[in-house]
């Protein structure tokens, strides 16, 4: 959503949250002012992105109350995430990049769990470099089967 609260036609992160364009396993999360949903790249099953409802390019354009809310919200989304999937570590960082060109802010909350390091023998950012070069796209109904656990996990079921 733009700062009018219009959804930007031409931005992929409002299309998956206002239904425009299909979102494996659906929205897991919403709260007033943020939504979680699955990543919808090839990070791997139980990585999910968190993202301000409406469309914001900057940190520093966020709303009090979408500020006030997102330390909470990303702590409780990571131990969802680490209930859930049993990771070694639980990856959170900030993308906003589409093109090169600042996009929908939005946090991944990636799971790091033990194949996919040794699979790619790498960690942190390297590992999400290799599974993007990599680029296989989790199984849907693995992201559907994940998604049900995190709803409950995170209570939103």
């Amino acid at each position: 959503m733009t700062e009018s609260g219009s959804t930007d036609q031409e931005c992929r992160a409002c299309g998956l949250i206002d239904g425009s364009q299909a979102l494996p396993g659906g929205t897991i999360l919403r709260t007033p002012t943020w939504v979680v949903e699955h990543c919808v790249g090839p990070l791997g099953a139980g990585t999910l992105v968190v993202k301000p409802v409406r469309h914001v390019v900057h940190v520093a354009d966020l709303t009090v109350a979408e500020a006030d809310e997102l330390g909470p919200l990303l702590r409780r989304v990571s131990a969802a995430v680490t209930a859930t999937m049993d990771p070694e570590q639980v990856y959170v960082c900030l993308w906003s990049h589409a093109g090169a060109v600042p996009g929908h802010i939005h946090f991944v909350v990636q799971p790091a769990l033990k194949d996919d390091l040794a699979r790619h023998g790498a960690y942190g950012p390297a590992l999400q470099t290799a599974m993007f070069d990599a680029g296989v796209l989790p199984d849907e109904k693995a992201v559907a089967d994940v998604c049900d656990r995190l709803r409950v996990a995170l209570g939103a079921d």
